[in-house]
């Protein structure tokens, strides 16, 4: 999801804070659509600064999806149809920020729902969320807890479905043994460490150090990478590392020559990474989030419309820019719509109210809303998500499998680890 070095050698960090004055609201009235007949939702995340990657690809996203709703014919609700317009606010991976940002969007744009990456920045809105009853989303179901039943995880469920790699992992190689893990020590690293710590123990796959947590700010790998690699492990595990840092210590891994294998929640922009170590070197890296031109994307069980389409159609626009979340917020949105149409009406508690109702539409697969658990109330949406690879340069999805089979058969390892971390729902509170 973060950063990436373009051709030019600029970083992407650079380039968001450059582009990020033209993120406007996305998403123009189609022409049978009668004139001011809008919905606006709003969009509150990081368009700059070292988290941007998890923001402005997904706002890009939407843009696509408000186009094609719109050229359809809009929301089509009880009282007529409705264009989509997309309002966004850059909180920059701040709580201060995002509370203004959230208080903006409901008191001046009028939004009727606003989505969020999440993890440092929710408890900045979350009195806001509470006051005004408004609908917001996350991209995080750790920021969930029974305190406020208006937030929502219906498309990522980060940290959990990382189980998933190391399970597969585990039955894919099992010549591997042993493990080493490195995070950025906050809200996003965290739950993320909990939650492989726990699939790394279920799997049989022993730990040989104590999880390295590093200060968001480093920007030095070489001493950490050395660390990680001193006791020879099979696996060197990059948690839910930003690009900022996964690229940098990919980079250190191929120096200081490292064989073994890699497993990471994202790997985004890996082109890149290939470019600066080699595709021998990345083959076999695996991570959770696909490129939607994967044939494994075109089956009965995926919820995303055209989604090679889609991925044609970002990368058209923003060539080189596909991340983690290019796709999510868009996914969001599409139960968002269902929801509304469902309910007939924008209404927040409406919406929230027919999106809760059965079985819901996760991009990949029918998916059941779950939580109460872990998270103390069951507003994530959790069923299966897929493990992908690079091979021959190229992602690839490699199998889905079941977050909610996995739990069934180890969540008291979860709960144990994330009580260690001080990550369950009413340790936060």
């Amino acid at each position: 999801m973060i950063s990436k070095i373009v051709k030019s050698g600029l970083t992407r960090r650079t380039f968001l804070k450059s582009t990020a004055v033209t993120a406007m609201s996305a998403g123009l009235p189609g022409a049978s659509l009668a004139a001011g007949n809008t919905i606006r939702i709003g969009f509150l995340a990081p368009l700059t600064g070292a988290v941007a990657a998890w923001g402005k690809p997904g706002l890009d996203g939407c843009q696509i999806w408000a186009e094609r709703v719109n050229a359809a014919g809009g929301i089509k609700l009880s009282d007529g149809s409705y264009s989509v317009e997309f309002v966004s606010y850059d909180n920059e991976y701040d709580p201060a920020k995002a509370r203004t940002g959230a208080t903006k969007l409901i008191r001046e744009d009028g939004v009727s729902f606003i989505m969020m990456l999440g993890g440092d920045t929710w408890p900045g809105v979350q009195p806001v969320a509470d006051k005004t009853g408004m609908l917001f989303s996350t991209l995080l179901p750790s920021d969930l807890s029974p305190d406020t039943n208006t937030l929502i995880a219906p498309a990522e469920v980060h940290p959990i479905y990382n189980v998933t790699g190391v399970e597969w992992l585990a039955e894919n190689k099992p010549e591997l043994k042993t493990a080493v893990m490195c995070a950025q020590d906050d809200a996003l690293g965290l739950p993320s460490v909990a939650t492989y710590l726990a699939a790394f123990e279920a799997a049989g796959i022993k730990m040989l150090d104590a999880p390295l947590l590093f200060d968001p700010a480093t920007t030095d790998f070489a001493p950490v990478v050395t660390r990680l690699i001193s006791k020879d492990p099979d696996i060197v595990c990059l948690d839910t590392c930003y690009s900022d840092y996964v690229h940098p210590i990919a980079e250190q891994l191929f120096q200081q020559g490292f064989k073994g294998q890699i497993i990471s929640c994202t790997a985004d922009f890996y082109d890149q990474m290939i470019a600066k170590t080699s595709e021998e070197f990345m083959e076999g890296f695996v991570f959770q989030f696909p490129d939607f031109d994967d044939p494994a994307l075109n089956g009965d069980n995926i919820n995303f419309t055209d989604p090679n389409g889609f991925y044609a159609e970002f990368n058209r626009r923003h060539p080189g820019q596909w991340g983690a979340v290019s796709w999510e917020y868009a996914s969001i949105m599409d139960l968002w719509k269902a929801a509304a149409e469902k309910a007939g009406s924008a209404s927040p508690d409406a919406v929230a109210v027919a999106m809760k109702e059965g079985k819901g539409k996760h991009a990949f697969g029918d998916a059941d809303w779950w939580g109460t658990e872990l998270f103390g109330i069951d507003n994530a949406l959790v069923g299966d998500w897929p493990v992908v690879a690079i091979e021959g340069g190229k992602a690839r999805i490699k199998d889905f499998r079941s977050i909610p089979d996995w739990y069934a058969r180890h969540g008291d390892l979860l709960v144990k680890h994330m009580k260690a971390y001080d990550q369950m729902w009413d340790q936060r509170s």
